[in-house]
């Protein structure tokens, strides 16, 4: 990831999120400030409702007192609905925004990044991270805001009646400011440290939910509850941690303030002092030092909430600032021949020292079908990702009609192709949606049908309750693996694509399921170009072109029947599988 940015730019950032609700915001601070405000004020009145009515007895003012008591209470009620909701919709919807944000730059993010970056962890800062900036944005500015405001109120008040008491009190504030600064940092190391643990606790709840059948076959049950329980327990070190710096921090600065009240206290026993001083004025100089021990622990607790917030702010810019698919393709193509051909391919994966392609070429004529064979590793797939781009040669050029991938927008470039993998992506949806997703248009139910006819689908639909808009569940579980495949042809087929790509379509499927797909895709593969990957060579005897890849080279190429009497790397794959 990017380099993480200079604290001040990071708040400066998340300040320009807030800047697009000025006015909600200039409510909210309205609200907070007069919330405040009308606190101090209260406190303010002590001087004279002791002096002037408890001592001198005129209880007129005690009695206008009790008539404002009430109406007071109302407008504080209104300042606090002003400040706390105004600023709870304004932290709402930055949050909203950072997530969308978030949401749409993931699927902009080249192949590279999300082959490099686990799902838990992004998942984390969609759901976790911007979490903690709602209570930055919300909660912590409240906080800040209205305590902050209360503490200028009560020292203004303080200085007003007897600005020689109040200085005492004025000192402590370099120490506070030191607590302060140096709380901060060990705040925002510890809340990076527990957002980088709880992206791996969501990460390892990821990977055993998704993976439970295997955990379940092989008795992981006892491994994944030690990892689970390890990452727990450090997400639960980092919290304790973060809790001991606030608490360390709030007894500090309480520590100091009272040192500062028992100073107070003592210099007003003095007898040059008493002089100076009324019930009254002693009275509210000593209250509002006291009132003042809560806003400063607050300020101090909400403290660690807002570096929290700013460390997610870092944690989340660091994925919005990085750098989105490139295309810098200009052609635009409507729908291409189907004619490819790629010219000293040499292709090496990110931090790998070995190429997964070396010199690779072969020419495909449109409406042909070429098939890839070889070992795990040896480059079949490699080649599909590079005809997409989903990776760009390192060297050489692949042309599709005779134009040069790279040149080719990117957006017009995929609509040429349709994919029908071993591992079919199904949303949790109705088949008939599933089957219409990424139709290059609208279609209509009859187009659906009849694509899903096609590809056998109605053959298991129409025996469920609801047919096509039977929802599916996540990635298809509620289905069997020879349906999810015969709906990822039926997609394929509305799709419509000049190119197809057939990458192990067929694996691990039984004879049923296999007889009913491959009929469906001898059909989709009709007057198109198409790139078969397969292990079962019995599925490729008809392709027009075999090429035989090994370690990332082109070993044979050429026709089943000429591979098989040439005597090498096919003929022995053939037969190894038909040796019975």
């Amino acid at each position: 990831m990017t380099k993480t940015a200079p604290e001040e730019s990071i708040v400066r950032r998340f300040l320009h999120y807030q800047s697009d609700f000025k006015l909600a915001f200039a409510v909210a601070i309205v609200g907070m400030i007069g919330y405040s405000a009308l606190d101090a004020w209260v406190f303010s009145q002590l001087k004279p409702l002791i002096d002037e009515s408890l001592v001198n007895g005129k209880y007129e003012y005690l009695r206008m007192a009790a008539y404002f008591v009430v109406p007071v209470f109302i407008l504080r009620g209104l300042f606090n609905f002003m400040g706390a909701y105004t600023l709870s919709w304004i932290s709402n919807q930055v949050v909203m925004r950072m997530r969308q944000q978030l949401f749409e730059k993931f699927m902009h993010l080249p192949v590279a990044f999300h082959d490099n970056h686990s799902s838990g962890k992004m998942i984390s800062k969609v759901i976790y991270d911007t979490e903690q900036v709602t209570n930055a944005a919300g909660k912590a500015l409240l906080v800040l805001v209205r305590e902050g405001a209360l503490v200028i109120g009560l020292l203004t008040v303080m200085f007003y009646y007897s600005w020689r008491l109040s200085l005492i009190f004025l000192l402590i504030g370099p120490l506070v400011a030191v607590i302060v600064s140096v709380v901060s940092k060990r705040f925002r190391v510890v809340s990076k440290n527990i957002q980088l643990a709880m992206g791996s606790l969501t990460n390892t709840v990821e990977q055993v939910i998704k993976g439970h059948k295997v955990v379940l076959m092989f008795g992981g049950q006892k491994l994944e509850a030690e990892r689970f329980n390890e990452r727990n327990n450090r997400n639960r070190q980092h919290n304790m941690k973060l809790i001991v710096s606030r608490i360390l921090s709030e007894s500090s600065i309480q520590i100091i303030a009272s040192v500062a009240l028992a100073v107070v206290l003592y210099i007003s026993s003095l007898p040059q002092m008493l002089e100076q001083l009324t019930a009254g004025i002693f009275t509210t100089v000593v209250f509002c030092m006291t009132m003042l021990l809560k806003p400063l622990k607050q300020l101090t607790t909400v403290n660690s909430q807002f570096q929290r917030g700013m460390a997610a702010c870092s944690s989340i810019f660091e994925v919005l600032d990085e750098q989105p698919e490139v295309d810098r393709g200009t052609k635009s193509l409507e729908r291409v021949k189907g004619e490819i051909r790629f010219d000293e391919v040499t292709f090496y994966y990110p931090n790998k020292s070995q190429p997964a392609l070396e010199n690779v070429s072969f020419h495909v004529p449109a409406g042909t079908t070429l098939a890839l064979v070889g070992r795990s590793g040896s480059g079949k797939s490699t080649i599909s990702n590079l005809m997409t781009r989903f990776y760009s040669a390192t060297e050489g050029q692949v042309n599709i009609d005779g134009n040069a991938i790279d040149d080719i927008r990117l957006q017009d470039l995929r609509r040429q192709f349709a994919l029908v993998s071993q591992h079919v992506t199904l949303f949790n949806d109705t088949i008939a949606n599933n089957i219409a997703y990424g139709a290059k248009q609208q279609v209509s139910r009859e187009q659906i049908i009849e694509a899903a006819r096609v590809a056998h689908v109605m053959e298991f639909a129409d025996e469920l309750p609801e047919g096509l808009d039977t929802m599916v569940g996540e990635n298809g579980l509620m289905l069997s693996g020879g349906q999810r495949q015969r709906i990822a042809i039926a997609r394929a087929i509305l799709r419509d694509a000049p190119i197809l790509i057939l990458d192990e379509a067929t694996s691990a499927l039984d004879t049923e399921s296999e007889r009913l797909i491959q009929d469906a895709l001898e059909k989709l593969q009709q007057d198109r170009t198409a790139i078969v990957v397969a292990h079962r060579l019995s599925t490729i005897e008809n392709a027009d072109q075999i090429l035989v890849m090994d370690h990332g080279q082109i070993q044979e190429s050429g026709t089943h029947q000429s591979l098989l009497e040439a005597d090498g790397i096919y003929a022995q794959l053939y037969k190894m599988q038909f040796k019975g």
